[in-house]
């Protein structure tokens, strides 16, 4: 094993031991990215054990299989019971359902019935307008496909590829344009007037202008960061290829 590979093996086994839990992980990943930051562009690379003419298509597919997809993580969709529990767990419901036990404790039983079918009604009607509301928004999330070009390597030539962003696998060499969204976690690697807008990330309007330059001191924050690009954020202008970290 050469020495990048050496590195490569290093980089992916040390990504791979990363806890599950969120509170060791951030420290972990906002580290791996001011190290990134703190490389220079041909060193990350060779880390990664890829190229600036990025990956072959069967070392990405390898890496994708390995890895698992670039996607956000997010909560597990509930079950309908879970979803049920939830809507009917609600203090206004509890205290009705008492005024219900009282009124049929007092001998009220049509007052007890009353109430007590009025809770039904509306947890029934909740729990299907919000069982509703969740598939069409789960429908239209599948029917949104964002794409990203990045470089691959096909026999002995280079392609530009379209590919869905959770396709996307550390050492991808990503071009970057005006209009883009930001795909995954980037290392700049080239950049001619680069501007991203991270206001979803850090609430500044102002547009930030990205570098290639390695950054070698102290930063308060990962998002402090000039030449790293986060995923959700979006190209206002110019153009660059980066590196996904």
């Amino acid at each position: 094993m050469n020495g990048a590979a050496a590195l490569s093996g290093l980089w992916w086994r040390g990504f791979r031991r990363l806890p599950s839990t969120h509170h060791h992980r951030e420290p972990a990943i906002a580290q791996r990215l001011i190290d990134a930051a703190a490389a220079e562009p041909d060193e990350l690379l060779k880390q990664l054990g890829t190229t600036s003419e990025g990956l072959t298509t069967e070392a990405a597919a390898q890496r994708l299989s390995a890895l698992g997809p670039n996607l956000v993580a997010h909560e597990r969709q509930q079950s309908i019971v879970a979803e049920l529990i939830g809507r009917a767990r609600n203090p206004l419901n509890f205290l009705l359902l008492a005024l219900a036990a009282i009124s049929y404790v007092l001998g009220d039983k049509r007052a007890a019935a009353v109430i007590a079918v009025m809770v039904l009604l509306s947890v029934s009607l909740a729990f299907i307008q919000e069982h509703r509301s969740n598939q069409a928004a789960a429908r239209l999330r599948a029917m949104v496909r964002t794409t990203a070009t990045v470089l691959r390597r096909i026999g002995a030539g280079q392609q530009v590829l379209e590919v869905p962003i959770e396709e996307l696998v550390p050492g991808d060499v990503v071009r970057l344009s005006a209009g883009d969204l930001i795909p995954a976690d980037l290392r700049a690697l080239a950049a001619k007037d680069l501007f991203l807008n991270e206001a979803v990330l850090t609430g500044e309007a102002m547009p930030v202008e990205k570098s290639t330059a390695a950054v070698h001191s102290q930063r308060d924050a990962p998002t402090d960061l000039p030449n790293v690009c986060f995923m959700g954020s979006n190209v206002l202008s110019g153009a660059g290829t980066a590196v996904v970290v």
